[in-house]
Order: C-alpha cells, then structure tokens, then sequence
C-alpha cells in the first residue's frame, strides 16, 4: 500500500482530485434536464403548489412532508425545493439520507456530485464521507486508498472552515488505523499523520487546542528528541492560528447558519447578516494569519462561497467575488463565477454588462459581443438600456458603421424607446463629430415621440448646444402644442429658463404669463395661479447657486407659496387616508412630469397625514388669562388658533379628549402631570420639571393602596402631596412590610442626628433639593416666588424641607 512514496501519492491525490471535479462538472450538466423533469413532474403527480416559492415556512412544511412519503414520492419533492435553493444544506441531506436508507448508490453519487462544490457546509460533507467510508468498507487496501483520498478531496474544499476540527480528527483517527506490514509501511503513515497534524494545527478551528494537545503527545509517543525540535517549530504556528481562531469566532457568531438563500427583501435581520458576512470577509482579506498568498487566496475564496450559500440572490456579492478573483489574477476563476451569477440571477442586467466588461477588458471581443447577444437573445426582457449599450459596444469594437446598422435594425423592435434615439444621436454628435447625423436622427425620433415630455428637453439641450435658438423656440411651441397640461410642467419649466436665459424682457414675461395660463387649466386654485409673485422675480434674477434674496426670504417664500396652495383646500381632501393623495396631488401640481392618479395607498407603507399640518413658529405667544381647558389641575396646551376637538360619547353628548386620557392613565402619572405648569415654546424648563418629579407623592406601589381618579385630583400642589416646610416629622412612619428605604439612606452615618429617623422613613420623591443657592434661586425667579413666600406650605412652594425650615 505504502510502496509509491509520499510524492507518487501526493501526486495520485491531485490526479483523483481533478477527475472527481471532472466528473462533478459532467453530472452538473446531466442534472439541469432531470431537474427541470422532475419539477413539472412534482406538479403533475402531487400537486404540491407553494404561492410564494421563497416562503420559508412553506417549505419546511413541504420537507417534512417527503420525509413521511416513499422515496419515489419524496423526490419530486426535493427537487422542487433545491430549485428554489439550491444552496440549502439541510434539504440536500434530507435529500441523500432518504436514498441512503434505500442502499441506492448510483443516486446518492448523483446528489453529492450536484451539491458538494457549491454547498461548502461540513454536515454535508461528513455526510459524503460517511457514504464513503460505508461503500469501502469491505474493499481492503483498495477501500482505504479511496476512502484516504476522499477525505483529502474533503479537507482542501472545506479543511478551513472555523467547525472543520472534528473532520481533522476524524482523519487523522483514520490515517493511525492503517495497518502497517513493515517498518518503511509504518514509517509512511507517520509521516502521513504527522502532516496532517501540522496542517490542523495552524488552521483556526474551534479543536486547533485540543489537536495541538494530541499533537504533542503523538511527537513525544514517537521519539522525544525528535519531538523537541518540531513542536518549538510549530509553537509559533499554534499560537498565531488561536489567536486568529479567537477572533474569527468573533465574527462567525454574528452569522445565522440555519438561514435560506432568499431574495432581499430590506428586512432588518437580512441586512444584519449581509454586514455580518461583509465584515467576516473583510477580515480574512486582511490575511490575520499572515500566511502565504495561495493559503489566504483560498481562505477567502472559501469564504465567498460559503457567503454565497446565504447571500445568493446579492448581485454584489457576486460582483466582489469575481471581481476579487480577476484582481488576484484568477481570469478564469471570475469567468466561472459570472457563469454561474448569471445562471443564478438571470434577470439581473448589471451581472450582464459586468461579464462583458470583464471580457473586453482583457481583448476577447468575440467573447464579450456574446454576452451582448445572448443578453438581447432573451425577446421579451430586453429592455432599451441593453440595445444602447450593445450600440456602444458595437461603437467601441467595430466601428461607426456597425453601430449605425444595429440603430437601424433596433427602431424596429418593440423594446425600442425615445432613450435608444437620444443615444445614438449623441453618440454621433460627440464621438462622431457630425451634428447633421444627430440633428436628422431626433428629428426622426420627434414624430414618434413627441409625447414624450423627456425626449423634447433632450431636443432642446442638444439645439442649445448648436446655439440654434430659433429651432429651439419652434420645438417648445411643437410640443406644448400637442402636450396635454398635466404633462407639459416640465416643458415649460425648460421653456421659462430658456427665456430668461437667453430671452429679451418681454419674451420673458409672455412666456412666463403663458406658462401660469397653461397650467391653470389643470390646477386646483385657478385663478390663484395667475396672480404675479415675487418668488417669480426670484427665479427669473437667480443663477445657479447664486439667489437676489437671503435664505430667510427664501425659506419665508416657500412657506407662503405652500399656505396659498393649502389654504382653500375643502375638509373632505383632508380626509384622504393617511393623507397619500394630498401629497400626490401636491407633486403633480408642483412640477412633476409624471401623471398623478390618486389610488389606495400601499398597506406596507404608513404615510403622514399633512392635512392638519402647523408650521411652527416660535414667536407665536399663548393666550393670556386661564387656560380654557383644564382638567383637574392639567394645564391646557397653548396652541394659538388650533381649539381642541370635542369625541362625542356613547350617551349622545361630548367629551374633551383630554378628560378620557386621564382616565386610562396610571394614578402617579397623573400626579405628576397636575403639577406641571404650563409652558411656552416647543419644551419646557427641564430644571422645573426635575424638581417637581423629585417633590410630586408619587405612589412606589404600595400594597393596598388606592388609586385616585383624575377628578378628585387637586389644582396644585399641597402640603400632603410634597414635603414642605419640615411636614415629615408630622408624618406617620409607614409600614415596614410595604415600604423599604434606599441603600444611602441607610448608610447611618449623618451628620444631622436630630433628623435620622425622618430620613430613614422618607421616600426618594421626598428628600430635599441639594443646597445650591444658584439654583434655587432660578426655580423661584420661574416660579415667581418672592423671598417672602418661601416659609409658606400652603402657597405651593417648590422649595422644600430645609430652605423653607430656615425661614420659619
């Protein structure tokens, strides 16, 4: 068994490796009929419909459903759910484990062989070398070589990954069981065993401890001088893979295993694994290790591939992995994966262009044009952003003839739109230098598109290139001519700048006065619009970022023009669910070219209703005198001209709204809202409310104690409510079984003795404020209490205990 030598059989494994790859690619291309069979026939015998394909749910649902079926009933089962991923692990195992259970062997070689290279997952893959083991068993040398070579075919694809310990184990537990006839035979295998240990012990895996410990024990078993010299060698190893190893797990952990390769969908735990997996690859690229370039080379490969079983619907992902491959030197490497990018996401149009570009960056033309052509081989999904960039292409490669001859095949197809014309024309003009050529083509465009609001600024643009400025006036009156007024805003937006551009005063005016005219007609406020504004002298003496007025006329401007907009609005508009349709109406009358119709707002999305809208102003003051509406004690907000709206009640009458909310609010929270005052401007005095808190009776949750309804509330603070002037000491103590003082209460150690016992029964709320002169001073200047008033409990007095126990 041992008579090659080390090298024949190192030799030996990477001729099987590429015949087993050889043969996983030939089974690949075998697979992609009987998948597609196996599907329709899925829906044919068993009539197994899942709305949604990606609904985790369903699918599990469905895999738990071919568990309990016959293998022959169970398969179309499974293939329907690898179509939908084919990255997931557990179903390819449930898959093969029902075939194992049915000895047939020719069919689990089928499924590990479509599965293995992409699903780089180690229950898999002990699963295949469990099969392995199984079917050599019996075979003696013969058996064990197979079986050696699939776990070294086993540990190049997967032998990096963080779980992969128990595998190098598995392994290196095979390789000492060899039977060894002579001494060259045992002589072989440890050495075998040997490089298998050095190799898993500087691989970051979750046993790198343990297999360093059975690392050394098997060195010292072997021969102890020998073992010396070996394990000071590889110390360094070790310990640089465990400190890597601590902190990959780092990262490893952050990343859900169990998760399915679904299209994104912008839920929050899709884009916490995307950054999860980002972050993880960003860390291997950084090479922690600092091993050589092939070693972290494949680590990184490895990990986009296993990224891609979760992240395989992400065209980025995708992208960065070829482009990672194409940048370490890995042409082909990068042309597999836009193959197969491609054949995972067929519809995304970017992939497309970034194979084709990959291509013709490296001179293979014929190459690259078949990757156009395939892409406009799909008929219906070809959009004009594929022809335009094929014309490019063509432009680029062939020439200016070429291109010319595509643009007069493609104004034929269906798919061509009005971008197709301003492309080539502008490729002609710019590239070609032949404004005639240009000129003739958006002309021939204009008699089919001359709806279109986007292909006229293009025409006009282009002519303002030329200085061609009667054409350009002929082409606006054209358009306006035929456009409805919904859709000619931007038009004459364009048509306006390009007179008080270019225009002498009065064509400026006329045209201006045409344009609120026109749009007049489709405008709610009718004669409204017609009326001259400054904000129209502001456009017409502006330039660029340049304004004839302050930001503070502008911000002003704006926010009248939006009140003149608003103000007739009838009560029924502001009605609109959510207010969907206001805003909508409000952008297609404000400038937008698309034609607004009002529809059902999108259940998924929850829109503002602006309806009853306030442009805050802080110079607005409240009303002076009482406030009008007061509930037990509640100050009224001071909203200047907004009353608050009366809920009518079950028994025929009106309720204030405010009296209702009080009555669902918990007892100390409405304690503390009574002694709130009212304040003015967007927020109150923080320092005012910290006291108030601090002084309310708020109840700490006291065993039988009942709460008290918003009515019976008092208007103020009381004497019973705070501790005012020094009333704890005619307090009775409260029970020990429904009260306990805090830690710094209990600290015992005071220096006022005379006032120990009132500190240990009084509550956090209680205690009085800190000395500090300033700002005790502050709270009565709010407050405006006079020095005078400072010993009084009954006036209501924020200042407590001890700063009123003076002045008594």
């Amino acid at each position: 068994m041992f008579s090659g030598g080390v090298r024949r059989q190192e030799a030996e494994d990477v001729k099987v490796e590429i015949e087993i790859e050889i043969e996983i690619e030939e089974e690949n291309k075998k697979s992609a009929t009987s998948t597609s069979t196996s599907t329709s026939a899925s829906v044919r015998d068993n009539t197994v419909f899942v709305d949604d394909k990606y609904n985790i749910q369903a699918s599990d649902s469905l895999a738990n459903k071919a568990l309990h079926l016959p293998i022959s009933d169970a398969v179309p089962l499974y293939e329907q759910l690898l179509s939908n991923f084919p990255t997931a692990a557990k179903y390819w195992i449930q898959y093969v484990e029902a075939y194992i259970n049915v000895n047939n062997d020719d069919a689990i070689k089928h499924i590990f062989s479509r599965s293995l290279l992409y699903c780089l997952q180690i229950p898999l893959w002990r699963c295949y070398i469990r099969f392995i083991r199984k079917v050599n068993e019996n075979k003696g040398t013969e058996g064990q070589e197979e079986t050696r070579k699939a776990f070294d075919f086993m540990l190049n694809y997967v032998g990096t990954d963080i779980a992969s310990g128990p595998v190098w184990m598995e392994y290196i537990t095979f390789l000492k069981s060899l039977p060894a006839m002579t001494a060259q035979e045992e002589s072989q295998r440890m050495t075998l065993v040997r490089k298998a240990y050095q190799k898993a012990i500087v691989t970051p895996t979750h046993m790198v401890e343990q297999l360093w410990k059975d690392y050394e024990n098997f060195e010292n078993s072997v021969s102890r001088a020998l073992a010396k010299g070996l394990l000071s060698e590889y110390q360094p190893k070790y310990n640089s893979a465990r400190v890597v190893y601590r902190e990959r797990k780092k990262y490893v952990d952050e990343i859900d295993w169990n998760m399915l390769a679904v299209p994104p969908t912008g839920s929050y735990k899709e884009e916490q694994q995307y950054m999860a997996w980002k972050k993880l690859i960003t860390f291997e690229k950084g090479n922690p290790q600092r091993i050589d370039t092939a070693s972290s080379n494949r680590r990184i490969a490895f990990t986009y591939e296993q990224c891609l079983m979760y992240l395989y619907h992400y065209p980025d992902i995708w992208y960065d992995f070829a482009t990672w491959q194409a940048k370490s030197g890995s042409i082909d490497a990068a042309i597999k994966i836009y193959q197969r990018a491609l054949k995972a996401l067929p519809e995304s149009e970017v992939l497309w262009y970034a194979y084709a570009e990959l291509e013709e960056s490296r001179g293979e033309i014929q190459s690259a044009k078949k990757i156009y052509e395939s892409l406009l081989g799909n008929g219906v999904s070809v959009t004009a952003l594929a022809h335009i960039q094929f014309i490019r292409f063509l432009r680029r490669s062939e020439g200016v003839e070429a291109a010319r001859k595509y643009f007069l095949d493609t104004r034929k197809s269906p798919n061509c739109t009005y971008h197709v014309y301003v492309a080539y024309a502008m490729m002609a003009f710019c590239l070609d230098k032949d404004p005639k050529v240009a000129h003739n083509v958006f002309e021939a465009g204009l008699k089919r598109f001359m709806h279109e609001p986007g292909y006229i600024l293009e025409y006009a643009d282009f002519l303002c290139r030329l200085n061609d400025d009667r054409n350009i006036r002929a082409l606006f009156e054209r358009a306006l001519s035929s456009l409805p007024p919904e859709e000619s805003v931007e038009v004459w937006k364009r048509f306006t700048q390009f007179e008080q551009t270019y225009g002498d005063l009065a064509s400026m005016l006329k045209v201006e006065q045409r344009r609120k005219e026109a749009l007049s007609r489709s405008d709610e406020e009718g004669s409204s619009a017609l009326d001259t504004s400054l904000h129209d002298v502001v456009s017409r003496y502006s330039f660029m970022d340049l304004w004839p007025c302050s930001s503070k006329d502008l911000d002003h401007l704006a926010r009248q023009e939006w009140l003149l907009k608003n103000i007739n609005k009838k009560a029924d508009k502001s009605a609109w669910p959510n207010g969907a349709c206001s805003i909508g109406a409000e952008k297609g009358s404000s400038g937008s070219s698309t034609n607004f119709k009002s529809s059902a707002p999108s259940a998924k999305v929850v829109y503002p209703d602006i309806s009853r809208m306030l442009i805050y102003d802080p110079r607005q003051k409240q009303v002076t005198g009482p406030p009008p509406n007061i509930v037990a004690g509640l100050p009224s907000v001071p909203i200047t001209g907004t009353p608050i709206p009366s809920v009518p009640s079950v028994n025929g009458g009106t309720t204030n709204p405010l009296q209702e909310i009080l009555k669902i609010m918990p007892p100390a929270l409405v304690e503390f809202i009574t002694h709130l005052p009212a304040v003015e401007g967007p927020s109150p005095n923080v320092d005012i409310v910290l006291s108030i808190l601090l002084q309310s009776n708020v109840p700490t949750g006291q065993t039988g104690q009942v709460a008290t309804s918003p009515q019976q509330l008092p208007v103020g603070p009381s004497g019973s409510g705070s501790d005012l002037s020094g009333s704890n000491k005619l307090r009775p103590i409260p029970n020990e079984s429904s009260f306990k003082p805090s830690r710094d209460v209990q600290s015992g150690k005071r220096k006022n003795s005379d006032r120990h016992e009132d500190d240990e029964t009084a509550t956090v709320q209680n205690r009085p404020l800190p000395r500090d002169a300033f700002m005790m001073r502050q709270i009565r200047k709010a407050r405006g209490v006079t020095s005078s008033q400072t010993g009084s409990a009954s006036g209501g007095s924020m200042i407590s205990g001890e700063l009123s126990g003076s002045t008594g």
